[in-house]
């Protein structure tokens, strides 16, 4: 008779956002396995872990920020080694899956880059990837092999419940793609009214849109406005114009992916929003941060997700309840 291996949890992180890693090391209860990581002068990555890897469950969290192809490059080398390493099975924790907006072709000789991102990691070793608030659910079919797509939505939103119980809210989806994502956090939030903000974007111009009227009954209420990820901050502050122009007693920005680029800070800071609510898939910089904004921790969740995932649970169950 030959004893059943024990399974070993072995949590590897790049260098994009160091802090994220250690808050959900400290969640597991594990400690961050160390690694020589450095670029050479003409920009290419050498990664090595310090410790044998032989038969591990390994997770490698690493989130897509700026500079994202670096980023993105430097967790497909750490996968290609678990791999040659003989880890067991390699899972990628990407909080924020780099290249989402390019889930499909708006026009002819376009890539869809998200698919492209999936074949990479697929290549490189990975076993299963698990992600947060994809751009579109759609993401998840581009990869071969299990996806798990959590959720910030009860993150969010029980903040802003606690934070505005004495409130009338409403949620705002800052356009007619979100209504979903709307309809669910106005279910979370107890049945609040629903509006969204009707807008036209051409898809030659990147983070360019025009917000044209709110649909939906919004005076006198705290707004409560959504989206997945907020990149230059355009929509959104023409969107918080819109709805205080239009009689809402005050705007909450909610959304879980700060990519803040450019002119971003500036422009949610001078909105006109009394709070902008984050959460850290991303790392956010003390510069890029203002007296009204919120970054509330991913960190919990995603142990959570990963604890499951190594004792073979269900993922799911985080969400409805059900093992």
């Amino acid at each position: 008779m030959s004893a059943t291996p024990k399974k070993n949890l072995m949590l590897f992180s790049g260098r994009a956002h160091p802090e994220l890693a250690e808050q959900v090391a400290k969640h597991l209860d594990v400690t961050i396995t160390p690694q020589s990581a450095y670029s050479f002068a003409n920009g290419e990555i050498f990664v090595r872990f310090e410790e044998s890897v032989r038969g591990c469950d390994a997770f490698v969290l690493q989130s897509h920020s700026a500079p994202i192809n670096d980023q993105i490059m430097e967790q497909l080398i750490m996968v290609d080694a678990l791999k040659r390493g003989s880890a067991k099975r390699i899972t990628v924790v990407m909080p924020f899956w780099g290249y989402a907006r390019q889930d499909k072709k708006h026009r002819g000789r376009e890539p869809i880059s998200a698919r492209l991102i999936a074949d990479m990691f697929l290549v490189a070793g990975a076993d299963r990837i698990l992600t947060v608030d994809l751009h579109t659910a759609q993401i998840q079919g581009f990869f071969d092999g299990p996806v798990d797509h959590l959720f910030a939505l009860p993150v969010l939103a029980e903040y802003i419940k606690r934070t505005y119980a004495d409130r009338e809210l409403a949620v705002v989806s800052p356009d007619s793609g979100r209504v979903r994502l709307a309809e669910r956090w106005a279910e979370t939030l107890g049945g609040t009214p629903l509006a969204f903000i009707h807008k036209t974007r051409d898809p030659r111009k990147p983070n360019e849109a025009v917000a044209n009227r709110v649909v939906g009954d919004i005076h006198g209420r705290t707004c409560v406005v959504i989206d997945d990820m907020i990149d230059t901050g355009g929509t959104v502050a023409k969107a918080v114009e819109a709805l205080l122009n239009q009689g809402a007693r005050d705007v909450i920005v909610a959304a879980t992916h700060g990519v803040l680029s450019g002119p971003a800070t500036e422009r949610l800071a001078n909105c006109g929003a009394r709070e902008v609510v984050f959460t850290d898939t991303l790392p956010i910089p003390d510069e890029k941060r203002f007296p009204a904004m919120t970054v509330l921790s991913i960190a919990p969740l995603l142990a959570q997700a990963i604890h499951q995932v190594f004792d073979d649970g269900s993922v799911t169950s985080l969400f409805d309840g059900n093992a």
